[in-house]
């Protein structure tokens, strides 16, 4: 990290949260009132009894502001690490090879993402989004403990957690899948739907492609800020991509 890296950095920062901010408010602004049902099953009896209630929603999500509350969530990070301050103590991870922020905010904007593009293939059920979201943010805190594993300087790379939270990461994907093909078995999927899905299906592979380029010291890759930039880079483009695919499709009006 030369001071000329962490300067251009917190450039990056900044100009990145003035992007996911201005693409946060824009979607509050211009977005129908479009809502996405959530619903809650009930046993009618014990164990093995049929389940009531699974169709009926119990709480309307709108869906303008769960598209803004990721791309949100992603400004203030991105805001808080340009401070002065926060950037001195951004820039000594960095130097440690590891960045605590933004897994932190992976850990709640990603998982809110995978949760949407679930919703959007029809999952609605709450304890169904729920387990989505938890296991999604685990995915991403072994990102944490791969960069915490594995400080600059260290003989051998430890790759256990990226194994464990490729796998873990995968789970939420196979589970969209089963839902689009049972859904595409009974009738038809919009193809805006499939577009999301694979699209940021490839987005969230780049992710950890950029991980294990970085370990894997190919190239340019070996450089800490190369790394770190290619997050952000990733990170805008999966959520701009994400927001305005659902806007375009479901919140224009």
């Amino acid at each position: 990290m030369s001071p000329s890296d962490a300067r251009a950095l917190r450039r990056w920062n900044a100009g990145l949260a003035v992007l996911h901010a201005g693409q946060g408010a824009a979607i509050l602004a211009l977005s129908d009132d479009t809502t996405l049902p959530v619903s809650l099953s009930v046993l009618s009896g014990p164990p093995g009894s049929a389940v009531t209630g699974g169709g009926e929603p119990v709480w309307d999500l709108p869906l303008g502001v769960f598209v803004a509350i990721f791309l949100l969530l992603a400004a203030l990070d991105h805001a808080a690490v340009a401070l002065p301050r926060v950037h001195a103590w951004y820039e000594r991870n960095l130097g440690r090879g590891t960045n605590p922020a933004r897994w932190w905010e992976y850990s709640l904007s990603a998982s809110l993402m995978v949760v949407l593009i679930a919703m959007l293939a029809g999952v609605s059920e709450a304890s169904a989004l729920i387990a989505l979201f938890g296991v999604n943010a685990a995915m991403i805190l072994f990102g944490l403990a791969q960069e915490q594993r594995n400080p600059p300087g260290r003989a051998q790379v430890d790759w256990r957690p990226f194994v464990y939270g490729s796998l873990v990461g995968a789970v939420p994907w196979i589970a969209i899948g089963l839902q689009l093909a049972r859904t595409e078995a009974e009738s038809e999927v919009p193809g805006f739907v499939y577009g999301i899905f694979f699209s940021l299906l490839v987005l969230f592979f780049s992710f950890a492609l950029n991980m294990a380029l970085h370990y894997a010291r190919v190239g340019a890759w070996r450089r800490i800020p190369v790394a770190e930039r290619g997050y952000l880079v990733l990170s805008l483009t999966a959520k701009s991509l994400l927001a305005w695919q659902v806007f375009s499709a479901t919140l224009a009006g």
